[in-house]
């Protein structure tokens, strides 16, 4: 299993007899530490202070591992992906195939990425005690590229119901109505908890994509010029329940939103541990459980096998 490593601390990482080696300097709290990790044993790096110096080596050796690299803002947010440009042996068929790939083949991916995507929010509501009888009545009736926008229909529905049953709302009625809670890429809590996991899931859903041939900027629907990777974000939909239902337990014990720091950062590194076990999070595939990052990797190559025309459905995971 791949391993996801964070550094919210002072860093010097470099490359040493094809280990990545980590040297986090003395502090008031802590000495000096010297580890070292096989770049074969990593999947995900996290880079969160602003004091971390990486070397060309061992960025070069992370990327040859086909290593998703996350670099971080001021607040601690991830805000850059760094990927390798060469993931497969067989790349350049593969962009061609997606290339060529026709608009009825991308509706009928996106039908399908819609409908599982419905189909793990009502899962991922079920688990919370609450009715999900309106999302799965939806899913069934999202048709070939969703022209009834039934994705955010949902979503609209799906938002309100989250986080009623969690103590921060039951504890709180009058200052945190869960029908008042607003889906904001950059609100507070709990969004960021939200925004801190998505963007790990971005990064394995792009990492899996990379490492499948494909090229993570040429969406079946997303279509932002802006976006390097709109494949990422519309292959990642039926994923993001997964964290939506982490965030739930994370509330369940976290009753009160923390007190920000003084960066105005609301996720303290005990917070963001929680999350950074997103990629082996168990998921269901086939009837069998699955570690999430294994699931992605699955998913990218039925996607592969689909623009190739060797295969007409996704095969995407459901929530344990």
């Amino acid at each position: 299993m791949k391993k996801t490593l964070c550094f919210g601390n002072p860093a010097y990482l470099r490359a040493g007899l094809r280990q990545l080696e980590i040297e986090q300097p003395a502090s008031a709290d802590a000495p000096m530490r010297k580890t070292t990790v096989p770049f074969e044993e990593i999947g995900i790096v996290i880079l969160e202070n602003p004091q971390i110096t990486i070397s060309h080596v061992a960025l070069a050796a992370l990327l040859e591992q086909n290593v998703a690299v996350i670099t971080s803002n001021e607040k601690h947010m991830p805000t850059g992906l760094l990927l390798p440009l060469d993931g497969h042996t067989l790349q350049a068929r593969r962009f061609r195939e997606q290339v060529e790939a026709s608009v009825p083949l991308k509706k009928q991916l996106w039908q399908q990425t819609v409908r599982q995507k419905i189909l793990n929010q009502a899962r991922a509501l079920s688990s919370q005690k609450i009715d999900a009888t309106p999302l799965i009545r939806w899913q069934s009736e999202v048709r070939s590229g969703d022209p009834d926008n039934l994705e955010a229909r949902a979503a609209a529905w799906y938002w309100p119901k989250l986080f009623q049953n969690t103590p921060l709302f039951q504890n709180f009625v009058d200052t945190a109505n869960p029908d008042d809670f607003i889906r904001e890429r950059y609100g507070d809590w709990p969004n960021c908890l939200l925004n801190y996991g998505y963007a790990i899931l971005r990064a394995v859903i792009a990492r899996a994509l990379v490492g499948a041939g494909l090229l993570p900027t040429l969406g079946i629907h997303h279509r932002n010029q802006y976006n390097a990777y709109c494949l990422a974000d519309d292959i990642m939909e039926p994923y993001r329940p997964c964290v939506d239902q982490l965030v739930c337990q994370i509330l369940h014990n976290s009753p009160q939103p923390p007190e920000p720091n003084k960066n105005g950062d609301m996720l303290s590194p005990a917070l963001k541990r929680q999350l950074l076990v997103i990629p082996v999070m168990d998921v269901r595939m086939d009837r069998k459980k699955s570690p999430l990052q294994i699931a992605a990797q699955r998913t990218a190559a039925s996607l592969a096998s689909c623009f190739a025309g060797q295969e007409r459905t996704i095969l995407y995971p459901e929530l344990c």
